[in-house]
């Protein structure tokens, strides 16, 4: 017979000499629904598990209880994103209001031509790029450098049509270029602007339209000779999977991403600590401190990228390892020690990356609520909100609801009682859905 999630919890419990009201106030959780957890009464969430494999220092055991109960959730096809099949044979569309609103849409070039009429097929086949020359390509560069400072401060649906656009002038020019030296670094730096137009959809919510986004990069890399981008393509594969919660398709993709030591510690040591993030999510705690360890010697041994290339990963945080360490411990149940590393981390990060504050400050916010210091994480869930509201982040809202149902059992507690309508009318912000 199968043993039930309850009936584990309390052997574990019981083999470690601890009450059931000594191990409810460790994990900061009320003795009655600690017992209905251990008594089928009620469903045990992924948190519960997190916090007692840490307090009865299981390894993980628990967790991976949750995990293998889940139904296995269908992975985005990056090649179908927004329904149509992606090709070189294709019009780019934006589409935009004046009310702001925007989409961004993929058609077949027949498709266009006969919808839209001459002007259009004029549009398409008239007039020539003109050779792009080094003060172009540097003009491109700065462009984009602009694009992803505006990324750190702005909803995406401002970012995104400006780096599609921009995408699309960059391939043009590669197209129309004669010496082969110069298509080469017009297509890898298409590579990079459409990696972060993948990342400004992740922001919106749009994981499909991510995926296909990253392919095209992917794509452009490889035709300019830059293979490394495909091995970067699968890190950002494995945040994706990470803001899906799902812990095993994080590893793996991270994990493939590390076999190939030609693409230089930075890329490395990214995925390594995209990997030591994945196993704090599936409750592994051993294998966490290794990958963690891992991307702080990589990472600290980075050579950095020519002036002309984007740095691959954040440009806008100090130390990546130590807010992933913040990150992860809380994932691992470990609230107060998530607390300590983020408030020392927080502080560091500049008060224009409202992105990074706003992704680490819900964090940060959730860490404290979830060691019982309620009235303090209601006091930074504020400034947390602040920056969020600038930003529109679809990946820091996820951390904004875990927040909002881990003080809603606190709903009696004044502080929390006043902030719980602002953060679910920050939860039901408006977005325009993906394209």
């Amino acid at each position: 017979m199968v043993e039930s999630f309850g009936e584990a919890l309390r052997k574990l419990r019981q083999g470690r000499g601890l009450s059931l009201d000594k191990l409810a106030r460790k994990i900061s959780y009320s003795k009655s629904y600690l017992s209905k957890i251990e008594n089928g009464m009620s469903a045990p969430t992924a948190d519960i598990a997190k916090r007692c494999d840490s307090a009865l220092e299981t390894g993980g055991a628990l967790v991976t209880m949750i995990v293998s109960a889940k139904p296995e959730v269908p992975k985005p096809r990056p090649e179908a994103a927004n329904g149509d099949e992606g090709g070189d044979d294709e019009v780019w569309v934006m589409v935009m209001d004046t009310e702001g609103t925007s989409g961004f849409h993929r058609l077949p070039r027949r498709q266009v031509l006969a919808g839209l009429g001459i002007a259009v097929g004029y549009a398409l086949t008239g007039g020539a790029w003109s050779a792009a020359d080094p003060t172009t390509i540097a003009g491109l560069h700065s462009a984009f450098d602009q694009y992803r400072k505006l990324g750190t401060t702005s909803r995406p649906g401002i970012v995104l049509p400006q780096v599609v656009a921009h995408v699309h002038t960059v391939r043009s020019l590669a197209g129309g270029a004669v010496a082969p030296e110069v298509r080469d670094e017009l297509l890898v730096h298409a590579s990079r602007a459409a990696e972060y137009a993948g990342w400004m959809s992740q922001e919106a919510g749009d994981d499909r339209a991510a995926a296909w986004w990253t392919a095209k990069a992917v794509d452009f890399a490889a035709s300019g000779g830059d293979l490394h981008l495909g091995v970067y393509a699968l890190v950002r594969q494995a945040e994706l999977a990470l803001y899906q919660q799902d812990s095993l398709a994080t590893v793996e993709l991270a994990v493939r991403a590390q076999t190939d030591p030609s693409v230089g510690s930075r890329i490395l040591g990214l995925a390594a600590r995209c990997e030591a993030q994945g196993h704090a999510l599936a409750g592994a705690p051993d294998d966490y401190l290794r990958a963690l360890e891992r991307a702080r010697v990589l990472l600290s041994e980075g050579t950095p990228l020519p002036a002309s290339r984007p740095v691959f990963g954040s440009a806008s945080v100090v130390d990546e390892v130590a807010l992933a360490e913040g990150w992860s411990l809380y994932d691992l149940g470990r609230p107060a020690d998530a607390a300590e590393v983020l408030d020392r981390e927080l502080p560091r990060i500049a008060a224009e990356a409202r992105r990074a504050r706003a992704r680490f400050g819900a964090r940060h916010a959730l860490a404290h609520a979830g060691n019982g210091e309620i009235e303090h994480a209601c006091s930074l869930t504020r400034g947390v909100l602040e920056d969020a509201a600038h930003v529109d982040s679809a990946t820091v809202r996820i951390d904004l609801r875990q927040l909002s149902r881990t003080l809603a059992r606190w709903h009696n507690h004044p502080a929390v009682r006043e902030l719980l309508p602002e953060l679910g009318r920050a939860l039901r912000v408006v977005r325009v859905p993906p394209a």
